[in-house]
């Protein structure tokens, strides 16, 4: 899969939750991991980060916004709830990406949501905590990238045996189930040939 991506946190208020983002990042391949402005202690997030994911990845402290830097072509995608927010299952992930989260207490502040390039927000009825809301992310980026087979249209996977009667119709035969198989948009099809969306 092309393209690559980091996650991260502006301030922290809750270590424990950090410490778990930033091992989840490393379960899901992560390129890099990062803070800004945020007095994070590795050993405390140690206790939740048993992967040691900060030995195992690169680990970039900015001590403010103004010192963030990142790579050139790298889309900061802002994740907040937010008026303004694209929600996520609307959001096409740039191939190039780093992801930042705000603290539980205060989420991003006015500056670092100027600096982002997209806003995002998760569809729940209340904020989620930043070590769930980075994994609902990041599977999201997985997910949507291409990685894996479409979703059949019956209950189960594309590989198994289908069920004998489905929802009381007749027998259907795999090479049935294709023409309910959605086919992806004629420029999601392109932009594969070509080897993936620039955004």
């Amino acid at each position: 899969m092309r393209g690559y991506f980091g996650i991260g946190v502006e301030g922290v208020s809750k270590q424990y939750n950090v410490g778990n983002l930033f091992r989840t990042a490393h379960a899901f391949d992560a390129n890099f991991v990062f803070t800004i402005a945020a007095n994070y202690h590795r050993k405390v997030g140690a206790l939740t980060d048993t992967s040691d994911s900060i030995g195992q990845l690169p680990f970039y402290e900015f001590p403010a916004l103004g010192s963030l830097v990142l790579p050139k072509m790298c889309s900061v995608v802002g994740i907040e709830i937010d008026d303004d927010a694209v929600e996520l299952p609307s959001f096409r992930h740039p191939i190039r990406a780093a992801y930042v989260l705000g603290s539980e207490r205060g989420g991003l502040s006015p500056e670092m949501i100027e600096r982002c390039d997209h806003l995002i927000r998760i569809p729940t009825r209340f904020s989620l905590n930043v070590g769930i809301a980075g994994v609902v992310v990041m599977y999201d980026r997985l997910v949507s990238r291409g990685r894996f087979s479409s979703r059949p249209v019956v209950p189960g996977g594309p590989s198994e045996p289908l069920p004998k009667h489905v929802h009381g119709g007749p027998v259907l035969r795999q090479e049935d189930m294709q023409r309910f198989r959605q086919e992806p948009p004629l420029a999601e099809v392109l932009a594969a040939e070509k080897g993936g969306p620039e955004d």
